[in-house]
């Protein structure tokens, strides 16, 4: 059963705003940009939306080529500037080491200032994911399965995929038809990847994907019908590596070998 890609979604800074673009060259590794910079608090400790809901209505724009970073905040005010790369930091992400250095510029004051206490930004050397490397450049998820969680919600509302933050939003096929792909090859328009696994969910896909707050149970419905997965637990859409590069697009064809 072969799916169109209908959504991507790469996220320059880890927790704030997604950017949607039409297309992108996914890479061994992911996408170029994607994740390519985080926060932590006074101790060292990763601060994103599990922490601080409304950081996501802080939008970024990122050119990974000219090294541009534009913040445009709720309140209307926009920092933007080249960055600059301070020191090396022995950073610690999802419990491992995570190669990263100190960003020079006017962003770290701005965003601690929204959210309301001292925060670190940092430049990741790699991408800021829990995936580790090579084991999750890419994520997808179906519109299929979030309309079977709409069912079980109850909503009236279709459920918003950007609240799972997957880099493709798939259509065409049925829900949760993307289970069945772990463990094979899938080609996503010019590339291809190998799909490692399930994507074990938290509370923050419960928080309203504009304004950051909780509006929907995600969690409560996933504990109902879909508690145990074939690697993590509450498991929505998957991941996996890219194993030969190419480009995707909006309309582009998700076949999987299976």
């Amino acid at each position: 059963m072969a799916g169109r890609v209908v959504r991507i979604s790469i996220a320059p800074v880890k927790s704030l705003g997604l950017v949607h673009p039409e297309a992108v060259e996914l890479l061994p590794g992911g996408v170029r940009g994607d994740r390519r910079f985080w926060l932590v608090d006074e101790d060292g400790r990763l601060f994103n939306n599990k922490r601080n809901g409304p950081m996501v209505t802080t939008r970024p724009a990122w050119d990974e080529t000219t090294r541009e970073l534009t913040l445009a905040f709720p309140d209307g005010t926009r920092v933007a500037g080249v960055v600059e790369l301070g020191e090396a930091v022995d950073a610690v992400l999802y419990g491992h080491p995570h190669p990263s250095r100190r960003v020079i510029g006017p962003w770290q004051e701005a965003i601690a200032a929204h959210v309301g206490r001292p925060l670190t930004l940092l430049w990741s050397e790699l991408h800021a994911t829990d995936r580790g490397v090579g084991g999750g450049d890419v994520s997808l998820v179906s519109r299929g399965s979030l309309e079977r969680l709409r069912e079980e919600t109850g909503s009236r509302e279709p459920v918003d995929g950007r609240r799972f933050r997957m880099m493709f939003e798939i259509d065409g096929v049925e829900a949760h038809a993307e289970d069945a792909w772990i463990g094979a090859s899938v080609r996503v328009g010019a590339a291809e990847i190998l799909v490692n696994g399930d994507v074990g969910r938290c509370l923050v896909t419960s928080h309203d994907p504009d304004r950051g707050v909780t509006d929907l149970d995600t969690l409560g419905a996933l504990a109902r019908y879909r508690r145990e997965g074939r690697v993590e637990p509450l498991p929505f859409g998957i991941y996996g590596a890219v194993t030969a590069p190419g480009r995707v697009a909006i309309g582009d064809p998700v076949v999987p070998s299976v």
